[in-house]
């Protein structure tokens, strides 16, 4: 969809003056790195951050500077996020396109936003490039449906969970999995899951007698490789499943509803959350400060408002 001249005349002034301005999100020329900056330069050690945090501020208001939060995403794990050819529903550009982002990740992102007052851009980049998009200082967060596991936080810090998934199983309608009531009945199954996931490596390892494919690069290509009967079954969470059987009514989503029957996973493998780059704590406080006044019910109910626009390509 081509954007009307006074749609590409506004971005281009945003870019010019997000270029020239500081951003509160950490990253390169932000207005954390300035208050860095003045905290290191005060001799009073005690309240230095202080000084410096109010130092930033009091320059952005003056300057009626707007911070900007970059957030990755990959732009293709509906219903956490998709790509679309345009703005309906509220999608957001995406960096360095012509498309739009949106679903679950994008209106969290937007909600954070406007609750603290930043301006949002989303950048498209494969999974297995996030985390280092965040550690390199490429972007300010990550919002990607991402577990909080012990092992991602060697290498970032996250925020309080903005999601709770439960694991599911999906299987064609009319396969012989497909009265499966327990893990158990699912031993000797063809089955694959996304890459760099608990789904593929730690919930298939559980299936007994397994034939585990090589992972998939995307939870769409993971959807597909089922739908072609490559695999009998592939294990994802719940919002994917939910999402999955819009696209595919084909499918039939299994939930074995916890307790010894279902797949053996800690709270830190389903509990969603937003990863930072580490000791970035202005960033994570204030995206907390919104996550908190949050409940379960309310991520439910932005999740199904989330699978109820989400395209069937996705």
């Amino acid at each position: 969809m081509k954007m009307s001249a006074k749609k590409v005349l506004g971005l281009i002034l945003a870019g010019v003056l997000a270029a020239g301005s500081l951003t509160a999100c950490g990253g390169r020329g932000t207005a954390a790195t300035a208050a860095d900056t003045k905290a290191e330069a005060t001799t009073t050690a005690g309240d230095a951050k202080s000084q410096g945090d109010a130092a930033a501020d009091t320059t952005a208001a003056d300057s009626g500077e707007k911070k900007t939060l970059r957030v990755a995403m990959e732009c293709a794990y509906a219903p956490y996020n998709w790509t679309q050819p345009d703005d309906s529903n509220g999608a957001v550009a995406i960096a360095d396109s012509n498309e739009f982002a949106y679903g679950y990740d994008v209106m969290m992102a937007k909600k954070i936003c406007e609750e603290l007052g930043y301006d949002l851009e989303i950048v498209r980049l494969d999974w297995d490039s996030l985390i280092p998009a965040v550690t390199t200082g490429q972007v300010d967060c990550v919002i990607a449906g991402q577990s909080i596991t012990s092992e991602r936080l060697k290498a970032v810090d996250f925020t309080e969970p903005y999601y709770y998934a439960t694991i599911v199983t999906l299987v064609k309608e009319g396969s012989k999995y497909a009265d499966a009531k327990s893990v158990a009945d699912l031993a000797g199954a063809t089955c694959t899951s996304q890459q760099s996931t608990i789904w593929y490596n730690t919930c298939l390892p559980q299936i007994q007698d397994a034939n585990v494919l090589a992972a998939t690069a995307s939870a769409p290509d993971m959807l597909m490789s089922l739908n072609a009967d490559k695999c009998d079954l592939v294990v994802t969470d719940q919002p994917t499943g939910k999402g999955a059987l819009i696209a595919y009514p084909n499918f039939k989503m299994i939930e074995f509803g916890g307790g010894d029957a279902d797949f053996q996973v800690t709270d830190e493998d389903i509990n969603i959350g937003i990863s930072l780059k580490k000791g970035n704590t202005e960033l994570k406080d204030a995206i907390n400060s919104v996550l908190t006044k949050m409940t379960k019910d309310d991520f439910s109910k932005m999740m199904d408002e989330a699978i109820s626009v989400q395209p069937l390509a996705n």
